[in-house]
């Protein structure tokens, strides 16, 4: 074991400071990783908080890595020293059940491993993330990043990127369909250029209007400020789909209204509960669905489909010790669209 700078929240209530984790030599099928960059997700935020339940402590944050290979296992075969790679929000699975046979880890009916905040199959040792120098991780679970991509502005493909790709492929988007994009935050902002690339037809809702010079400018073909009422009824029955990303509480039956008949609204962000009307599903034969995040070969499509298309995270990279500051910031939406940590200012392994 090596002892290794990690930022981590000793408690619920505490700010992020220093906390020296260990990480352990790679066995026969493992990467070490050197980290070079984190995408900072909301739900680091929410976890350290231990808005959901169940937080281990202390927890060090991260799920969006990208590093290169310093060390690996004599049975590695996918990936050598020197390669560039990202880890995504979970580190393994239980690898027999359907999902996972199928490529839906994310769904493991035991259970992902998530990257942080989670316990380790086997050993039950507590899984420490990306606000580290260091990690560990089966081939199995580690991604190539694409030669020529900016690592600092991919490592946030590895959580919001894949997160919004995958319904927009699990839902057949193709040239010429009606998407609308709800919000446009780190997820937001990720939907609105995939579903250009698809050559969909892109409307952001928000509830900013000051949102709407960013839209454009991302490759948006149209804007609407939800603010105004109106825009329920201009709009009603215009989409094919809507991917939803907004995690504050709102009115689903409002934007179940603006679905074309056989069209599908996917639920990205987590709210509290909203009151769900039957009426508007069954009026138009119109589905209300959820996705999170994606598998391990969806999250290596994602990252290819990204390269061959130019795309990549807008982000703000920052240094470790503005980390706090960049919750609060985050908070707030103050971020376009992504802070990224850089990891060499938490110091040397």
């Amino acid at each position: 074991m090596t002892a290794i700078p990690a930022y981590a929240a000793a408690t619920a209530t505490s700010p992020l400071a220093p906390f020296p984790i260990e990480r352990r030599a790679p066995g026969a099928r493992e990467v070490q990783i050197d980290i070079l960059y984190c995408g900072v997700c909301h739900s680091d935020l929410h976890q350290a908080r231990d808005d959901w339940g169940g937080g281990i402590f202390p927890m060090v944050p991260g799920h969006e890595i990208v590093g290169r290979v310093s060390a690996v296992g004599g049975e590695v075969t996918k990936h050598k020293v020197g390669d560039a790679v990202g880890v995504g929000c979970f580190v393994d699975s239980c690898r027999e059940c359907a999902h996972c046979r199928s490529g839906l880890e994310q769904y493991c009916n035991e259970g992902m491993t998530f990257t942080y905040n989670g316990r380790e199959r086997g050993s039950g040792a507590p899984t420490y993330g990306g606000y580290s120098t260091r990690i560990v991780v089966d081939q199995d679970y580690v991604l190539r990043i694409p030669d020529g991509m900016p690592l600092d502005a991919a490592a946030p493909l590895l959580c919001a990127g894949v997160t919004t790709y995958s319904p927009l492929r699990h839902f057949g988007v193709k040239a010429g369909d009606q998407v609308a994009v709800v919000g446009l935050g780190g997820l937001g902002h990720m939907a609105v250029k995939l579903a250009v690339a698809m050559g969909a037809e892109v409307t952001v809702l928000s509830t900013s209007e000051s949102k709407r010079g960013d839209a454009r400018a991302l490759g948006a073909h149209a804007f609407a400020a939800t603010g105004d009422g109106t825009v329920f009824q201009s709009l009603a029955e215009r989409f094919d789909l809507i991917l939803d990303t907004v995690s504050a509480q709102h009115d689903y039956n409002a934007y179940l209204g603006l679905l074309k008949v056989d069209g599908t609204m996917v639920l990205l962000g987590i709210p509290e509960p909203s009151p769900l009307s039957a009426f508007p599903l069954v009026w138009r034969r119109r589905k209300l669905a959820g996705s999170l995040i994606g598998g391990i070969a969806e999250t290596q499509e994602t990252l290819d489909f990204c390269a061959r298309h130019g795309i990549v995270s807008d982000i703000e990279l920052i240094g470790i010790d503005a980390i706090n500051e960049a919750w609060e910031r985050m908070l707030k939406g103050d971020v376009r669209y992504r802070f990224v940590i850089d990891i060499a200012t938490l110091g040397g392994t």
